[in-house]
């Protein structure tokens, strides 16, 4: 049983890529890196992915090319464990857990992590919360989940080439919208901003089901603005959530980062007025709730 497992979970685009490449800067954080997930004919398991992540070469982590930093690995897991990480049209419950599945997960993260000996192994993915599922599979598992304004969210989303929205609800990532949502998407006229805060209310709704399961030791909130505008203090208590410290070599990688606030409003001119407002009126409630309104 795997005592080490952190994911760090979000809707996507939210800065949780943000956050994991930050914490996996950690002389003893383990983490599946990009080069794993893209080229197939590697056979190893990232054993020296953090010592080549902290050094020069951990400075190309742009994103779009082959690079040293952590990945959510969805080809690399869909081909050596199942498609079902990747691609399921709703989220992943613990009823979803079957016996072959529970031991090839394990076999996958438990080979990974012994392999790089790290007291932790962390890993990063977005979309829908999986809780359920992952903490069927590895009990002790802790999760962080990055939340971001919805607006921030759904002005990045529609800027994606994968959001697949474009196509319709029928065709994208999510599902079918519940008759409740289908009716609002088209009484605002079916407008492309609405649907995409539409999604983001969707999976923030199965994120909250989801966390009702989890105890203050397994599960941490926190806002990707609180973050941006106290850095230190928040990886700090990310690092003690995570059973970590903030050591020097950790200082030294920290300092190293290049935090911008800037991106946190773009929203505010990506978006018309219009826009936005369809955006809020959908999503408000939810807003107010993490103090966004």
């Amino acid at each position: 049983m795997m005592k080490n497992l952190v994911f760090i979970i979000g809707t996507g685009r939210c800065g949780s890529s943000f956050v994991h490449e930050i914490l996996a800067k950690h002389e003893d954080v383990g983490f599946i890196s990009n080069i794993e997930d893209n080229i197939r004919f590697l056979n190893q398991k990232g054993r020296w992915n953090n010592t080549l992540y902290r050094s020069r070469l951990g400075k190309y982590t742009r994103k779009g090319g082959i690079r040293f930093a952590p990945s959510e690995a969805y080809q690399l897991i869909s081909r050596k464990v199942s498609p079902i990480y990747a691609n399921s049209n709703r989220d992943l419950l613990d009823i979803d857990v079957t016996p072959w599945l529970r031991n090839s997960f394990n076999d996958f993260f438990k080979g990974i992590s012994s392999a790089q000996k790290k007291p932790i192994f962390s890993h990063k993915y977005t979309g829908w919360p999986r809780i359920g599922f992952f903490k069927e599979i590895f009990p002790q598992a802790k999760f962080i989940h990055v939340i971001r304004d919805g607006r921030a969210v759904a002005n990045s989303w529609l800027q994606m080439s994968w959001w697949g929205g474009y196509r319709g609800p029928e065709n994208w990532l999510w599902g079918a919208l519940s008759e409740d949502y289908a009716q609002e998407w088209v009484s605002k006229g079916q407008t492309y901003p609405h649907l995409a805060g539409i999604s983001w209310k969707l999976l923030m709704e199965a994120f909250e089901e989801a966390e009702r399961a989890l105890s203050e030791e397994d599960y941490l909130k926190i806002r990707y603005e609180d973050i941006l505008d106290k850095p230190k203090a928040s990886f700090d208590k990310m690092l003690a959530f995570s059973g970590l410290e903030w050591t020097p070599k950790f200082e030294k990688q920290f300092l190293q980062q290049t935090i911008k606030k800037g991106r946190s409003r773009a929203f505010e001119k990506d978006l018309n007025t219009l826009q936005l407002q369809t955006i809020e009126c959908s999503i408000s409630d939810m807003l107010s709730r993490y103090d966004y309104l």
